[in-house]
C-alpha cells in the first residue's frame, strides 16, 4: 500500500472531508498509539505508508487510559478541526485501516481498546458481538 492511496481512501469514505483527510490521517494515528502498546504501535508501523509510520512512532510500552471522548478530543485539536470532522475522519482513518492491514493486525489494535471504540472500529475480528452503526 502507498501513501496516497492510503490517503485517497480515507478521502473517498462517505462523510469524511476530503481535504481534511491528511491531518485527520495523522492525527488519528498518533492518538491511536498513544493509546495501544509501544510493541503494537510497531507492529502497526510496519503495515503503513512510510509516510506515516512516524505518527505511530512510540519509544516506551506504556499506553495512556483514556476513553473515546479523550481520543476525539485529542483528534479535534491536532487536526484543527471541529468535534463532527474528527469523529466522521476517525472513523474513516479506521476504517482505511481494517481495509489496507491485515485481519490480525487490526484485531490486535481494536483489542486494546475499550469496547467504547467500537462505534468507530467496530469489534476485533476475535469477537462475536457486532458494530454499532450510527453511534
Amino acid at each position: 500500500m502507498n501513501y496516497t492511496e492510503f490517503i485517497q481512501s480515507v478521502a473517498a469514505k462517505p462523510l469524511a472531508a476530503p481535504a481534511q483527510a491528511e491531518p485527520i490521517t495523522r492525527a488519528t494515528l498518533v492518538t491511536l498509539a498513544e493509546r495501544i502498546t509501544g510493541g503494537q504501535a510497531r507492529d502497526l508501523a510496519t503495515q503503513l505508508p512510510e509516510e506515516l509510520r512516524s505518527c505511530v512512532d512510540k519509544p516506551d510500552e506504556h499506553l495512556e487510559p483514556f476513553g473515546l471522548t479523550e481520543f476525539l478530543e485529542r483528534v479535534q485539536n491536532r487536526a484543527a478541526v471541529d468535534r463532527q470532522e474528527a469523529t466522521d475522519g476517525a472513523r474513516a482513518v479506521l476504517d482505511t485501516l481494517r481495509e489496507k492491514i491485515s485481519a490480525k493486525e487490526y484485531g490486535d489494535v481494536v483489542d486494546q481498546l475499550p469496547q467504547e471504540f467500537w462505534q468507530l472500529t467496530g469489534p476485533s475480528v476475535n469477537r462475536f458481538e457486532t458494530r454499532r452503526v450510527g453511534t
